[in-house]
C-alpha cells in the first residue's frame, strides 16, 4: 500500500476537486479521507465581563522572616 498525501477542494455541492501527485497511476482508487475537528475558540463574548476573585487562591500564610528573592541571594555568586 502506498500513502499519497494531497490536498482537495470539497465544494458547497459535495464534489471533490484537486490534483494527483503524477506518480499516481489514471483509475479508480479507493481513498479515505480524514478532516479534522474544528478548532473551538472558547474565549468569553466581551460583553461578558469577569470578576479576577472568581479567580483560585490559596493562602499560604506570611512569607518567611528574612526571605530574600535578590537574584544573587537565589543563583549564588556565579549568577546561575
Amino acid at each position: 500500500m502506498t500513502v499519497i498525501n494531497a490536498r482537495i477542494n470539497v465544494a458547497a455541492d459535495g464534489s471533490i476537486s484537486g490534483r494527483a501527485p503524477r506518480d499516481v497511476p489514471p483509475g479508480d482508487h479507493p481513498v479515505a479521507i480524514t478532516v479534522p475537528e474544528p478548532v473551538v475558540n472558547e474565549r468569553m463574548p466581551d460583553d461578558e465581563a469577569w470578576d479576577e476573585s472568581d479567580l483560585p487562591s490559596h493562602d499560604m500564610g506570611p512569607w518567611p522572616e528574612g526571605l530574600s528573592l535578590r537574584r544573587e541571594d537565589i543563583y549564588g555568586d556565579d549568577g546561575r
